[in-house]
């Protein structure tokens, strides 16, 4: 498949532009300071003239003249006067400074409402921070919340933002359900409807909270500048990864940082799982999965359980081999992979036993997607038939070295159906979507780092490669483009990364139309054949 060029724009016009930026507000903080004192002066002036129109409008007719000649007066006595001149320009200016100083007065603490929002904020930790034994408690009824909070954030509405807080050293900071218990009781009382971030020190025996921004949801399917093997999961907190993209939402371009999911032969995550409700998102992730492997140069199998037509815009598409919808052909594909998946693993045997680099077809990678596989097994069990997830056990186990990578997703209600192959290979783990702390637990095997909210966007959520920590994430806007019902510009994205169709009459491909694994019976030299 010919790879078309990256935009400039995402190549290296992102950074120009940032630099840019970078040295425009550089420059205009420097003039800022170099020309403060003038700004001062000129609004004092300003200030000056205004009370002095103020003065004459309120000044009688009758008065008007004789004010003029007092006023001349005074500017020929002043003329007059040795550096009288000099010594008046050098008064206005004073007066005019002193006129323009900033005189918004400085925040030294905290408000009335603030104060009576962090004291009954303390009110509430007294029955958690304390026990009868302690001489000296930090927190007790009636006490003082300035020792126990160092530090306060509020917003315009009067609701924290930031919280630093110190606890007793004898708080069982180490128990996960001690600190859900803080957890659940600040957000409570800090206000719902947004996202806590909860940093423990437990050698500090300090608690930061701190709310987070909204991630976006307006980076739509584009060209992302990424290595082979390399696959970005969506766009999570700038804390949370030492690295960013240069991508573009709508016409501007920015830099936000993503998750990145490693696949190939060298990968500690090589599958992925997808958890969501409907409508969570877990099908804009596969779709968006599928338009960065096709982009790399991989093959694609996709198996929609769900039936639901949300994959057809990959019909007959270079690089797409099937996209099966019923658990016959399912069966048939998946079947074909799994022995695709044996005979890449014994040309790979075979060409090293030689000492040969393994063959080209061997290494180009093979994506498999499933989204509802679960459907797919009911159907095939209530017909008589075998379980077709039965076939994805060679795959997930020998997928690797055979540059084979396994994509499933699947709702909250069926995750009992999945077999155990699924959940013991699938070290890639994705939730979307509401869900409670449990449940993303269960999936993930941490619980979120972050307080989940009831109202999420489509394609939010947690996602966790392999033992490393927890993310928050945000899929790319990846719908169908063919739903009438989704944005036209993500639509119109969308069927511009979607590859060429194949030549001939455009049809769904079949695992018959598949070709044919080789024989596993070649001889050495033919299967290391280097390529």
């Amino acid at each position: 498949m010919a790879r078309r060029p990256l935009p400039r724009i995402l190549s290296s016009g992102t950074m120009s532009l940032a630099r840019g930026r970078d040295l425009a507000r550089t420059a205009a903080d420097s003039a800022t300071d170099v020309l403060h004192p003038l700004l001062v002066i000129g609004r004092g002036l300003r200030i000056l003239a205004a009370a002095g129109r103020r003065r004459w409008s309120q000044t009688p007719k009758d008065k008007r003249g004789p004010a003029l000649f007092l006023g001349a007066a005074c500017v020929l006595v002043v003329a007059l006067v040795p550096y009288g001149p000099l010594l008046a320009l050098i008064t206005l200016m004073a007066a005019a400074a002193w006129h323009g100083r900033d005189r918004t007065p400085a925040k030294t603490g905290p408000s009335d409402a603030e104060t009576e929002r962090l004291g009954s904020l303390y009110e509430a930790l007294v029955p958690y921070f304390s026990i009868p034994e302690d001489p000296s408690p930090l927190f007790a009824h009636g006490g003082d919340w300035d020792k126990a909070f160092s530090g306060y954030e509020f917003d315009e509405a009067g609701r924290i933002t930031r919280l630093h807080i110190r606890y007793p050293a004898y708080f069982t900071d180490g128990e996960a359900t001690s600190r859900a218990r803080i957890e659940s009781l600040l957000h409570a009382k800090s206000g719902r409807g947004r996202e806590y971030l909860f940093d423990w020190d437990e050698e500090g025996n300090q608690l930061d909270l701190r709310v987070l921004a909204a991630l976006p949801t307006g980076i739509a399917a584009q060209p992302f500048v990424t290595s082979p093997g390399e696959t970005v999961l969506g766009f999570t907190d700038a804390g949370g990864v030492q690295r960013t993209l240069p991508v573009l939402e709508g016409d501007e371009p920015r830099d936000v940082p993503p998750v990145i999911w490693r696949t190939g032969t060298r990968s500690a995550e090589p599958h992925l799982l997808a958890v969501g409700q409907p409508g969570s998102g877990t099908s804009t992730l596969l779709r968006s999965v599928a338009l960065q492997a096709l982009r790399q140069g991989g093959d694609v199998l996709i198996v929609d359980g769900g039936g639901s037509g949300e994959y057809s815009c990959l019909s007959g598409r270079v690089g797409v081999l099937a996209v099966e919808c019923g658990p016959t052909g399912a069966q048939a594909t998946l079947e074909w992979a799994a022995q695709e998946t044996e005979r890449r693993l014994i040309a790979t045997h075979r060409a090293r036993e030689v000492g040969r680099p393994a063959p080209e077809d061997t290494r180009r990678p093979l994506w498999i997607l499933l989204d509802q596989p679960s459907v797919l097994a009911h159907l095939a069990v209530a017909e008589g038939g075998p379980d077709p997830l039965a076939q994805l056990q060679v795959p997930l186990r020998h997928g690797r070295p055979a540059h084979v990578t396994v994509v499933v997703a699947e709702q909250f209600g069926h995750l009992e159906l999945l077999n155990d192959a699924v959940w013991q290979h699938t070290r890639a783990r994705v939730v979307l979507g509401p869900a409670a702390v449990q449940q993303v637990a269960d999936v993930l095997g941490l619980p979120p780092h972050t307080t989940p909210t009831a109202q999420v966007p489509p394609g939010r959520g947690y996602a966790r490669l392999g033992t490393g920590p927890v993310h928050r994430l945000q899929v790319p806007a990846t719908p169908d483009p063919y739903d009438e019902a989704a944005h036209p510009a993500y639509r119109q994205a969308v069927l511009e990364l979607l590859p060429e169709r194949q030549p001939g009459p455009h049809r769904l491909l079949s695992a018959k139309s598949l070709r044919a694994p080789a024989a596993l019976d070649a001889q050495p030299e033919v299967a290391a054949e280097a390529p």
